[in-house]
């Protein structure tokens, strides 16, 4: 969930974009000069598709000059048009295709014709990746690195500033675009890998054509395209392709919750019911109440469940209206475009509790039953257990709500995280809310496939938070590295990047280090780093790579013990291994008392300290003050 400014204006889009999609779709049939005068049809999506998906059914939206009253014929072994559809707006022909399992790879011809016009579109469908049914999603085996693009490196100064999009760079401005890229985060995948990550997560960046603030990605103006400043549809693409190479997943965020107001769409809207709000042209639409329990809530009015999913955020994010079937047909096969295009191992919904209940299933559903091993999370931004355990799938919601959604973000388990260990210790306080948090897990189907994370681009540093307390953060760190679920990590981080405490977006999402041509500080290369810098990387470094082999932090079970004078002992455990983290908060070191821990000592006598790789007794075990360690038992 981002936060950004609030505009009124609604801005038309050059028709420049509008015909260059058509070209993506396949174009215009070769004809003579008169027959491409008739030419009404200005942009098709989705621009291409494939065969032998698991919905066989189809539906391309055409956008172009009265186009209501067009026929429609296609020609093509194994595909059949079913219907069209229209909306308001005579702009606009939605054609249904059902494509059979004979269909093969190729371009199929889809004849329009009206009133003394014709036009021929060829679209293209492509053959699937072998096995790209059953790519496997993300993990409980992986650990994934959040990158804000524009902030990370600039790998291609060129596309700085464009031709085709309105905001240019300026470094200077916390809250402008800064020139970060898909090539600068593909030039730096060697030193993801290496700090042990096996998955990338970028903010979006998809198309944000905004006249300011456009950098964060979360105000789309094009679904179907990569932001110029970034790259390109084919730039991404291959960035996915030589991360796997590094054995790197890539996770696309998504937003079908809200759009920019410079989206495309806006200047020629399909229908009054396409955007939530009536009278949009006016300003007459309400914000949201952000009143997230309303989903659940038994008692919760229907005007406060309607203001907290048809609301916008802000004047400058138009809220897409799911209800419309056309609508919820163009946003799921949207999220399946990408997946295929681009060949992805998951996907993160930004704002999810924030759409409408309905369409989430069925967005959830269909991806799911495209492809049954992949994984989706979802964004609840919330200090509650029940409303993250309310949206996973397999959830025995009272009020008969069905879920598809596999995992999500782990919130509550965050404000546990930072809480237990900034606040003093007490009966109520410090690491106790760390443990009692946990006991809530309880309440979710799947708490292993919950992602697990210590701060994000939307709240402070966590170092910063943490009172820029090396000890402290290596506390989170280790907490992140071998607790239960799928853990996430920031970008900057591991160099103990700061932040004010209070939210302040353009200054958490800051520049890496070393990513820009100049930078006198390389955290790339460690050239100019402090000491403590160095040893937190150091200490990230170490224990995501011995964590991406440690199977039974993977899926080993988790035993703890309630923390006692500031010392959090927990272990995760299998039938082969066993795993002991210690957490000292207090400032004093601590003998080991064997005697309290025996029930998951039985039968072992040694500890290997992760980190530094020393062997020692389990009766000779001191926990130095201020400190976390991970040992190996033996």
């Amino acid at each position: 969930m981002t936060k950004i400014t609030s505009r009124r204006i609604f801005r038309l889009r050059p028709l420049l974009v509008g015909l260059l999609m058509i070209l993506a779709a396949g174009g215009v049939r070769a004809g003579d000069q008169e027959a491409h005068e008739r030419s009404r049809v200005e942009r098709v999506e989705p621009p291409f598709w494939w065969t032998n998906m698991a919905e066989p059914n189809l539906q391309l939206m055409l956008h172009g000059e009265r186009l209501d009253r067009a026929r429609v014929d296609v020609d093509y072994p194994g595909v059949t048009v079913t219907g069209t559809e229209r909306e308001q707006n005579p702009n606009y022909l939605f054609i249904n295709l059902a494509i059979a399992d004979s269909a093969q790879p190729g371009t199929l011809l889809i004849e329009l014709s009206g009133d003394g016009w014709q036009q021929t579109l060829a679209y293209e469908l492509r053959q699937r990746r072998p096995g790209s049914a059953e790519r496997q999603g993300f993990d409980s085996s992986d650990a994934i690195y959040l990158i804000t693009p524009d902030r990370f490196a600039n790998g291609d100064p060129t596309n700085d500033r464009t031709a085709d999009t309105q905001e240019g760079p300026d470094r200077s401005n916390p809250s402008g675009r800064h020139g970060g890229d898909i090539a600068g985060m593909r030039q730096h995948l060697d030193y993801i890998a290496g700090m042990g990550f096996t998955q990338i997560w970028p903010n979006p960046l998809i198309e944000n054509d905004q006249p300011e603030y456009s950098y964060h990605g979360y105000s789309a103006t094009d679904f179907y395209r990569i932001d110029s400043r970034f790259g390109s549809n084919d730039s991404f693409r291959a960035f996915v392709a030589a991360a796997r190479e590094k054995g790197i997943g890539v996770i696309q965020d998504m937003v079908p919750n809200h759009i920019g107001d410079g989206h495309w769409w806006l200047r020629d809207l399909p229908g009054d019911d396409w955007l939530n709000g009536s009278g949009i042209e006016k300003g007459e639409y309400a914000y949201t109440n952000h009143a997230r329990t309303v989903h659940m809530d038994p008692y919760a009015s229907h005007r406060d469940h309607q203001l907290f999913t048809d609301g916008w955020f802000t004047d400058s994010m138009p809220d897409p209206n799911q209800r419309n079937p056309r609508m919820a047909n163009y946003l799921i096969q949207n999220a399946i475009w990408w997946v295929e295009y681009a060949d992805l191992s998951g996907i993160r919904v930004d704002t999810y509790a924030y759409s409408d209940a309905d369409f989430l299933t069925r967005w959830s559903g269909r991806l799911m039953r495209e492809y049954p091993n992949f994984n989706l999370v979802g964004e609840e931004w919330t200090r509650q257990p029940a409303l993250v355990a309310y949206w996973q799938a397999g959830n025995n919601n009272r009020n008969g709500y069905v879920s598809h959604m596999p995992s999500m973000m782990d919130f509550p388990l965050l404000y546990g995280l930072r809480d237990g260990l900034e606040k003093p210790e007490s009966w109520s306080t410090g690491l106790v809310t760390l443990y009692e948090t946990l006991a809530n897990d309880v309440l979710y189907p799947n708490p292993n496939n919950l992602v697990i994370l210590g701060g994000n681009h939307d709240m402070s540093r966590l170092y910063s938070q943490l009172d820029e307390d090396p000890g402290k953060f290596r506390m989170a760190v280790a907490y992140l590295a071998t607790m239960r679920g799928i853990p996430q990590f920031y970008y900057g981080d591991e160099l103990l990047a700061k932040s004010p405490k209070q939210r302040d977006d353009g200054v958490v999402r800051s520049d890496f280090p070393g990513g820009w041509a100049g930078d006198s500080v390389n955290g790339f290369s460690g050239e100019n780093l402090g000491d403590e810098q160095k040893a937190a990387q150091q200490f990230v470094r170490t224990l995501f790579n011995w964590r991406k082999d440690s199977k039974v932090v993977h899926n080993g079970k988790l035993t703890h013990f309630a923390p006692i004078a500031g010392l959090y002992v927990y272990f995760r455990h299998d039938d082969q291994d066993t795993v002991m983290v210690v957490i000292n908060k207090g400032d004093k070191a601590i003998e080991f008392d064997r005697a309290h821990y025996a029930e998951m000592l039985k039968g072992k006598s040694a500890a290997r300290d992760v980190v530094s790789g020393q062997q020692t007794a389990l009766a000779d075990l001191t926990f130095a003050a201020n400190d976390a360690r991970v040992f190996e038992i033996h």
